[in-house]
């Protein structure tokens, strides 16, 4: 939910909350988009010596480091914005494509892939409405997107958890 959230309410909270202009929003999810690729590469290379589980949790605890720095960042900061921009798209090429690979190992063998894959699919869906809402309802409740920014920490957290108990589960499969 949380990755989700943050990859489509970025720039608007670039614009309203940062008061970052359109032209520099643009760039900066330009810069997310090609960091992403290096990302995922290194992420993939990380996941091979330290494991898929060992490196999402590493990627979620930058994810919540990030929902931190983004909280902080000062009003037209777009050096700051530029820079956070970077390592969000680092981490988000990253935690996509070990995400997926790591879904893709916990699948019982089967031949139709497509199925489970459509059910991942459907529940990053879910995970959008879901962020989103949050993400809109605090800003409602509080008037500031900097306090929705910062509770998206709890999806992370949440997630966290969830990964260390799946990992503590799955310890003896190839993972």
């Amino acid at each position: 939910m949380g990755v989700q959230t943050i990859m489509l309410a970025a720039t608007l909270y670039g614009k309203s909350e940062l008061n970052i202009p359109t032209t520099n929003l643009i760039i900066a999810i330009l810069i997310i988009q090609l960091v992403a690729i290096p990302g995922a590469y290194f992420m993939a290379k990380l996941a091979s010596s330290w494991g898929n589980f060992n490196t999402l949790m590493v990627a979620v605890l930058i994810w919540i480091g990030a929902c931190v720095v983004g909280y902080f960042i000062p009003r037209d900061g777009v050096v700051q914005f530029y820079s956070l921009a970077i390592l969000v798209g680092f981490v988000m090429g990253g935690i996509q494509s070990v995400s997926r690979s790591t879904y893709a190992k916990l699948m019982p063998e089967t031949h139709d892939t497509t199925s489970f894959f459509s059910f991942y699919d459907v529940t990053e869906k879910i995970a959008i409405v879901i962020g989103m809402f949050s993400f809109g309802l605090i800003n409602e409740i509080t008037g500031s997107q900097r306090n929705s920014v910062l509770a998206l920490c709890i999806f992370f957290i949440i997630g966290f958890i969830l990964l260390y108990r799946t990992s503590k589960q799955t310890e003896n499969a190839i993972i």
